[in-house]
C-alpha cells in the first residue's frame, strides 16, 4: 500500500491520537536549504504505536497538535539529528529527549558518520532504496515512490535504537551515549551566533589582531544579513570577497571597487556598510603585510604525531573509530599547551587523558 500523506486537520489530530502514549517515536525531515539561510520543512515523518505517516508542513496545515508529543515524554528516536531538530526548532522549539542512532552506533565501533540506509543494512540486513536521494520535496504530488522512500527513513529507526541499545549495554556504554545526547538539541550548539561567526573561517587564525578584528565585524555583519533575509550567506558576500576585504582593507569606494572576489552589485549594494565597518574597526593607517603561511612548527608537528599514535593505540583497544574519541582539533590544542581535561570532557577525558599525558 502506498503511505498516506497527512495534509489536513482532522487526519493530524487523528495521528496524534494514534501516537499519543508510544514508548518512543521515530522521526525525520526532508527540507531544502539551496536558496535559504534556513532549512525549508518540506515533510515530517513520524512512527510510533505501530503507526507510520508522512506529514505535509506544506499544506497550510498547523502542527501544533504534535508539539506535546516532540517536545517532552518518549524518547524521539533520529538518525544524524543535529539537521532535523535545525529544521524543526522554528516549528516546535527544542525536542526533548533525543536518541540518535548515529551517535549510537559510533560508540560501538562503526564509522563515526555512517548513514542510516548502511546502518539499516549492517544491522538488519535490509537494503533501503536510495532512488529518491536528490529529489526536490518541496514539489507536490509527491509519488508513491518519494512517499515509500520517506517512510523508510523512520520504519527501521525503533529496532536500531533496541539493537544499538543492546550491544551499548553488553560493553558497558550506555553512559557513555546518554552523556553524548545531553547537549544535542542545546541552541547554541545547533545555531551560528552571529558574534561568532568568524570562527567558521578557518583563515581567521592566521590573521594579525587588527585584521582578526575587521574579519569579526565582516562575518558578523553577513551572517546577521543572511539571517535578515533568509538567504545563503554565500549569497550575501562569499569567504574569497569576505577575505580580499580583510587582507586589502579598503579606505574608499573606489579601492573597494577595485578588489577582485567583489562584483559590482555587491559594491553598488553593501559598499558603504563595508566602508562603515572597515571604519568602525578601527583600522590603523599602517598595517604589517598579510601574513604569509607560516611552515609547520616541527617540534609542534612532533607532539601532534605522538599524541595521534596515543589516540590510535586507545581507539584500537576500545574497538573504536579515533575520531569518535578526538579530532585533530583536539591533539593541535593539546599540543600547544592546553590541559586535555579542558579539551576533551565526561567519559573522553577519562578514557584518553592518561595515554596522552604520557605521550606529551
Amino acid at each position: 500500500m502506498t503511505p498516506q500523506i497527512v495534509s489536513d486537520s482532522v487526519r493530524l489530530e487523528e495521528l496524534a491520537a494514534q501516537l499519543s502514549g508510544a514508548p518512543s517515536m521515530a522521526l525525520d525531515t526532508e527540507f531544502l536549504r539551496e536558496r535559504t539561510y534556513r532549512p525549508q520543512l518540506c515533510l515530517l515523518q513520524l512512527a510510533g504505536n505501530g503507526v507510520a505517516a508522512c506529514v505535509d508542513p506544506l499544506a497550510s496545515l498547523s502542527l501544533e497538535v504534535l508539539k506535546p508529543l516532540l517536545t517532552g515524554g518518549a524518547p524521539k528516536i533520529l538518525h544524524a539529528a543535529r539537521q532535523d531538530l535545525e529544521v524543526l526548532w522554528p516549528v516546535f522549539g527544542p525536542l526533548d529527549p533525543v536518541y540518535d542512532t548515529q551517535i549510537a552506533a559510533a560508540l560501538t565501533g562503526l564509522p563515526a558518520q555512517i548513514g542510516y540506509s548502511e546502518l539499516v543494512r549492517r544491522l538488519l540486513g535490509v537494503e533501503l532504496s536510495k532512488a529518491e536521494t536528490r529529489t526536490d520535496w518541496s514539489r507536490r504530488p509527491l509519488t508513491a515512490a518519494q512517499l515509500h522512500y520517506a517512510i523508510d527513513d523512520v520504519a527501521h529507526l525503533q529496532a536500531l535504537r533496541d539493537m544499538l541499545d543492546e550491544q551499548l549495554a553488553k560493553l558497558g556504554r550506555a553512559a557513555w551515549l546518554e552523556e553524548d545526547l545531553r547537549d544535542l538539541a542545546r541552541a547554541d550548539l545547533l545555531f551560528v551566533d552571529p558574534e561568532k561567526a568568524v570562527e567558521r573561517l578557518r583563515w581567521s587564525s592566521e590573521l594579525d589582531p587588527d585584521r582578526a578584528r575587521l574579519a569579526q565585524r565582516l562575518a558578523a555583519w553577513r551572517e546577521r544579513r543572511a539571517i535578515d533575509r533568509d538567504r545563503p550567506r554565500s549569497w550575501i558576500l562569499d569567504d574569497a570577497g569576505l577575505r580580499t576585504i580583510v587582507m586589502r582593507v579598503p579606505r574608499s569606494a573606489a579601492e573597494l571597487a577595485a578588489l577582485p572576489d567583489l562584483t559590482p552589485g555587491f559594491v553598488e549594494r553593501s559598499g558603504g556598510a563595508m566602508l562603515e565597518l572597515v571604519e568602525a574597526a578601527a583600522m590603523p593607517s599602517s598595517l604589517p603585510p598579510p601574513a604569509q603561511r607560516q611552515r609547520p612548527d616541527a617540534e609542534l608537528q612532533t607532539r601532534v604525531k605522538r599524541l595521534g599514535a596515543a589516540l590510535q593505540t586507545r581507539a584500537q583497544e576500545l574497538s573504536l573509530v579515533p575520531e569518535v574519541l578526538a579530532t585533530r582539533r583536539d591533539l593541535e590544542s593539546i599540543a600547544r599547551g592546553t590541559p586535555v581535561a579542558e579539551v576533551l570532557h565526561g567519559w573522553r577525558s577519562a578514557e584518553l587523558a592518561p595515554a596522552l599525558t604520557a605521550a606529551l
